[in-house]
């Protein structure tokens, strides 16, 4: 396996973007193979590394589905579901408490 080119941080060529990079723009790796890697040095720890793709080789990142679009809404619902009293908080529910704020704190005045 050949070793791939390491590049400092903002020194990459044109043509080589990060997939959040690649996101931003509305692209998707689509199945290439890394082609390069970035990396940004720390104090205290090793360096964060970052894979590099080539951007003419990106595809269009897919459409979102009637069917995907659906499963989504129905996942953020869910979060929003409180498990205790089964009403819509309104607001993701905190993992930390695992219920909405008037179920875990039932004797606050802080309901809204």
């Amino acid at each position: 396996m050949a070793t791939l080119p390491v590049y400092s941080w903002r020194l990459a060529p044109d043509g080589l973007a990060t997939r959040r990079q690649l996101r931003a723009a509305g692209l998707r790796p689509g199945g290439q193979d890394v082609v390069a890697q970035v990396e940004r040095p720390r104090r205290r720890r090793g360096p964060l590394t970052a894979f590099l793709y080539r951007v003419d080789r990106a595809k269009p990142v897919r459409p979102m589905t009637p069917a995907k679009t659906a499963a989504l809404a129905r996942a953020n619902a869910a979060r929003r579901t409180c498990p205790a009293c089964r009403t819509d908080a309104g607001y993701v529910i905190p993992v930390s408490l695992g219920v909405c704020v008037p179920c875990a704190y039932p004797d606050s005045d802080q309901h809204v």
